[in-house]
């Protein structure tokens, strides 16, 4: 599958000068031979169900991330936020995962019982400590490459891959206009909390490269997870 879609930024310029000093790790994650299968339906289901069910675990420890950037706001506005993403990880992107996995005879009871891939582990125990041991800046940034990377994602399988494509019900899910608004929520939060903290020009900090690390470590870890998906 090619990709033509130019890739959106949500509104963020902090989000796309991450994603640009995140260079081929970001490219090795939109792009990965994961997606790519995904989208032009050769990904084995049986691949695609592991990587589900390792999700569901992973959006469990994502959301205790984001309860983590509650504790660590430093306004009610960054509170507001990050709480409703907790409530939507919960509530309503894993009931996706219940649902699909259920039509493939998988009960949500087996989902809560799967064990734990090592990349799923180093995943999802990095972006609990950069909340645990940093500030709200860490753990956004350690959060931000899920948020933006699926949205990118599925805007360009959605321009690409068929109507009745095999993968067409999570596509739609990353593609759609309430993901994407969320992304632009996400992006303003993101940038009106790094002004907040390192000014006009952030880059000019001296914390700006430590922040970016923290995002480029997480992209790496996202293509560990496509990775792990592949291994089924």
């Amino acid at each position: 599958m090619t990709f033509h879609t130019t890739a959106p930024d949500f509104g963020s310029t902090v989000f796309a000068r991450w994603r640009a000093e995140a260079g081929e790790d970001w490219h090795a994650y939109t792009r990965h031979a994961f997606v790519r299968g995904l989208g032009d339906g050769t990904l084995p289901q049986a691949n695609f169900l592991h990587y589900l069910v390792q999700d569901y675990i992973f959006l469990f420890h994502f959301a205790r991330a984001w309860a983590l950037a509650v504790v660590k706001a430093d306004n009610i506005a960054e509170a507001r936020l990050a709480a409703s993403i907790v409530d939507g990880l919960v509530n309503h992107e894993m009931s996706l995962h219940v649902d699909i996995c259920g039509k493939a005879g998988i009960a949500e009871e087996a989902l809560l019982q799967a064990e734990e891939e090592r990349e799923n582990l180093a995943y999802t125990r990095y972006v609990i400590d950069a909340g645990l041991s940093g500030d709200f800046l860490d753990v956004v940034a350690a959060l931000a490459p899920c948020v933006f990377g699926y949205g990118e994602i599925g805007a360009a399988l959605a321009a690409e891959a068929a109507p009745d494509a095999t993968y067409r019900q999570w596509i739609d899910t990353y593609a759609g206009e309430e993901y994407h608004d969320m992304c632009r929520q996400v992006g303003a939060l993101v940038d009106a909390a790094v002004e907040a903290r390192l000014g006009p020009d952030p880059q000019s900090s001296p914390r700006w490269a430590m922040i970016s690390r923290r995002f480029r470590a997480a992209t790496r870890l996202e293509v560990g997870f496509w990775d792990m998906g592949l291994r089924g």
